[in-house]
């Protein structure tokens, strides 16, 4: 198991789903733990994580820039989206709010924490997209497009940061159980019609895109940049017949 004792790592959007899940993982390897989230603490993030309340697409990021340790060895940006509408539906503010959340808030947080990280040494960045990015389902435009905007800024940033050794690497998930996904995954009958959508039937924890994003940002993943690694339980690649 990957042990991170005196690694700084911030997770912005660490109060719920899969950021809080990547917190109580990387808390429990002995890192030291940075969140970032709109909300109050929640009653279940672990209190030895140092949490700051900050709406991250505000313009306003000085008191991210102050909350900053002066090294800090990865960052993990977890915030996310699902609009689901037919794309007549969708008006221009769900394209720019999607980017607001998912593209923008990103490069907020990369900007900020980028003179701490270029500190360490070596340093991982983790970014979320969607299998949606590279899978063409109905109903995803607004959110597939800024997905897809991630993963761009993800492959730039990773080849003109890997002169300080700051690797950049983006996990496209499927569907997981995550209060993000609530709506979608409401009842027991939904849950077992997106299981069945996948060739592992079986629908994404937040856990397991957490422990990927662990093992990303690890020393062990030091020869990993630049790459759109799919958690998605085959939806990406696979067709089974």
């Amino acid at each position: 198991m990957e042990n991170f004792r005196n690694k700084n790592i911030l997770v912005v959007g660490g109060s719920s789903g899969i950021g809080l899940a990547l917190v109580k993982q990387l808390l429990a390897r002995e890192a030291n733990v940075f969140t970032v989230s709109r909300r109050e603490a929640p009653e279940d993030l672990p209190p030895a994580a140092k949490h700051l309340s900050l709406d991250i697409t505000s313009d306003n990021v000085t008191p991210l820039q102050n909350f900053l340790p002066e090294v800090l060895h990865g960052l993990a940006y977890c915030p996310g989206t699902i609009t689901l509408k037919p794309f007549h539906r969708l008006q221009i503010r769900d394209f720019q709010h999607d980017l607001e959340v998912n593209l923008l808030g990103a490069v907020r947080s990369i900007q900020c924490a980028l003179p701490p990280l270029k500190q360490s040494g070596g340093a991982g960045v983790i970014l979320f997209s969607t299998v949606a990015s590279r899978v063409g389902m109905n109903f995803h435009a607004s959110i597939a497009a800024a997905k897809a905007a991630v993963q761009g800024l993800a492959v730039s940033l990773a080849a003109e940061l890997a002169p300080q050794h700051i690797r950049v690497n983006v996990i496209a998930p499927s569907i997981t159980m995550t209060p993000l996904a609530g709506q979608l995954l409401s009842s027991e009958q939904k849950q077992d019609a997106s299981a069945q959508r996948h060739p592992l039937k079986q629908i994404g924890q937040p856990g397991e895109m957490a422990a990927m994003a662990v093992h990303l940002l690890s020393p062990d993943a030091g020869w990993i940049t630049g790459q759109v690694i799919g958690v998605d339980g085959g939806m990406s690649t696979l067709r089974p017949i």
